[in-house]
């Protein structure tokens, strides 16, 4: 009778941005496919793509962010326990980078961007109204900051899945 296959587990050691530090541990297949799963919502959407000056909403790149706490939700859900909660697990990371680096941002700009774009006269683009805020610059710089630190993640999530960039 031929053999069953069996995973090889493979001890991984990441770096993570926000201030989690470093992880060391063996993934086994329920993590990886977590990984690869939250690593493949991560890289498609404007997380960790440059948005230059002059290139798209601020709007549109905060609720781009905002589905990531659906999603990465949607995901430890469906992977089940085994993805774990602690520091050296898929779950437990992904939980940090929700809470210590995405909720901050989402939660400092969300609002300011809000009070702004309801100020917007009605014979006025969104586009132009935007770039007339003060504070657009300064948002684009700590979005631009965001996605190095969400890129330190992506490259995390890859080297986790075995599939590292």
């Amino acid at each position: 009778m031929p053999k069953k296959a069996t995973a090889v587990l493979k001890e991984v050691s990441v770096s993570l941005p926000f201030g989690i530090g470093s992880a060391k541990w063996q993934a086994d297949p329920t993590e990886q496919n977590a990984a690869w799963s939250l690593y493949v919502e991560l890289v498609t959407r404007i997380a960790v793509q440059t948005l230059g000056t002059e290139q798209g909403l601020l709007r549109e790149a905060l609720n781009s962010l905002y589905t990531l706490f659906g999603t990465t939700r949607e995901v430890l859900k469906l992977s089940g326990p085994r993805v774990g909660a602690s520091r050296h697990s898929v779950g437990g990371i992904a939980i940090a980078v929700l809470n210590d680096g995405l909720r901050p941002f989402m939660t400092r700009w969300h609002t300011a961007l809000e009070e702004w774009e309801v100020q917007r006269p009605n014979d006025l683009s969104k586009k132009v109204h935007e770039q007339n805020w003060l504070e657009a610059a300064k948002m684009r710089q700590e979005l631009a900051e965001l996605r190095n630190d969400l890129e330190q993640y992506a490259i995390a999530l890859a080297k986790i899945a075995g599939v590292e960039q």
